[in-house]
């Protein structure tokens, strides 16, 4: 007999607990729908306890009103990170709660917040990049891919910022897994001018694109080629292992990714960057060697293969390969800016030599021989300079060095007519 009362007890404590619940959940409802977002949170969160018991379509319920009264605080500037992060959360266990009771009440509303969450994320992300908050940008980029792991992309970009922020223990960790999963990354972007906002939209497939330009809503059509990024992803894994002192490791990680990837040239650059870092020179030439006789007349490869040789400070090499690409490949915005930076970096040596002469007249001699040197240089930078904005005629950095140079050999007119471009 005793044994059935207990049995009562208990099931009228679960009653009782199913009731307290249920009040909280419409106490933080009613609370959210006066604006009092911060303080649905809290009725909610004093019920946590009592959630594991519930019922899905409860916990369901109670992970929505959750979720909307957080996203409603981050989107308030209320610790917006943190908010944003436990929204995410309570969508996601909304979903799933829905998922197993076979109702599915709040899941679309819930997944396109979750989709909004991501965007937001990313866009906080770049604004924190912008500023050399790396280390928040990286964490933000992360959790939006978190939330939608087929958005590859994102984990991509989270592991180049966490470099970026010199925290190179998760640098390696998110590498590794773009490693596991042999991410490339390359792909194709079909783009049109947009006439309203005379930018430049990015459609899934050419045949999009090209229904856009025959509405007549975009005009200008460019495709271009986003090359692997297998390349990189490897030579980051090597360059932190070697400065762990894996340098073994390293050599036998990239020997592998070529075996997996024969076809990917990027990697063999990777390879060779590998023991030019290591001061192997002779694998390095057989590599580059080995490299150009693959493919002779990739613009792509001899671009590569020039800053390579640029970061090994032999600017010959690096001059001729940017030439190569240029060849091949007349619209090759980067080669552009990297010939022209190519260019103003003997400025500095000039510079410093100019700062230690003296008024002397040898050395007043040597001051306007330097001087010429350096409107050399300049005189060089401009028609890169010229052509990078040509093609790219919204690049403020190139806009803002080509200004300098004009200035710097007093050639006002031009920069003027920049200015005024600008």
């Amino acid at each position: 007999m005793k044994g059935k009362y207990v049995i009562l007890t208990s099931a009228l404590l679960v009653s009782v607990a199913s009731f307290a619940q249920k009040d909280e959940i419409k106490a933080a409802e009613k609370a959210f729908k006066k604006g009092q977002a911060q303080e649905a949170v809290g009725i909610l969160n004093g019920a946590e306890g009592l959630i594991a018991n519930a019922s899905d379509s409860e916990k369901a319920q109670y992970y929505y009103v959750k979720g909307n009264a957080l996203l409603e605080l981050a989107n308030n500037k209320v610790e917006e990170d943190k908010n944003l992060s436990a929204a995410a959360t309570s969508y996601i266990n909304l979903i799933a709660a829905e998922k197993a009771s076979g109702k599915a009440k709040y899941a679309a509303e819930a997944t396109k917040s979750i989709t909004a969450i991501k965007y937001k994320l990313i866009n906080n992300a770049i604004a924190d990049s912008k500023v050399d908050k790396h280390a928040a940008s990286a964490n933000k980029l992360y959790d939006a891919y978190l939330l939608d792991k087929k958005d590859t992309l994102n984990l991509y970009y989270a592991a180049s910022t966490y470099i970026n922020a010199k925290d190179y223990d998760n640098a390696l960790k998110l590498y590794g897994e773009l490693k596991d999963m042999n991410y490339s990354g390359k792909a194709t972007n079909y783009l049109a001018v947009n006439k309203i906002t005379n930018e430049s939209d990015l459609f899934a497939t050419v045949q999009e694109r090209d229904r856009m330009i025959k509405l007549g809503t975009h005009i200008d059509p460019t495709t271009e080629e986003i090359p692997s990024k297998r390349g990189e992803i490897y030579k980051n894994i090597a360059l932190i292992l070697v400065q762990n002192g894996k340098t073994a490791e390293a050599k036998e990680a990239i020997a592998a990714a070529r075996k997996s990837n024969p076809e990917d040239t990027s990697l063999i650059l990777t390879e060779a960057n590998l023991y030019l870092e290591t001061k192997d020179f002779e694998t390095y030439k057989k590599l580059i060697t080995e490299a150009l006789a693959a493919n002779p007349n990739d613009a792509d490869l001899l671009f590569n293969l020039g800053v390579v040789s640029s970061n090994a400070k032999n600017i010959a090499d690096a001059e001729k390969y940017y030439t190569k690409a240029l060849e091949i490949n007349p619209k090759y915005l980067n080669a552009y800016i990297n010939m022209a930076a190519l260019k103003l970096e003997k400025e500095g040596s000039i510079i410093a030599e100019m700062n230690k002469l003296t008024n002397s007249d040898k050395d007043m001699k040597r001051y306007d021989a330097l001087k010429k040197q350096r409107e050399e240089l300049f005189r060089a930078a401009i028609p890169y300079l010229q052509k990078s904005l040509e093609l790219e005629p919204k690049n403020a950095d190139v806009a803002k060095t080509l200004l300098g140079v004009y200035s710097a050999l007093e050639m006002t007119a031009e920069k003027k007519a920049l200015e005024a471009k600008m």
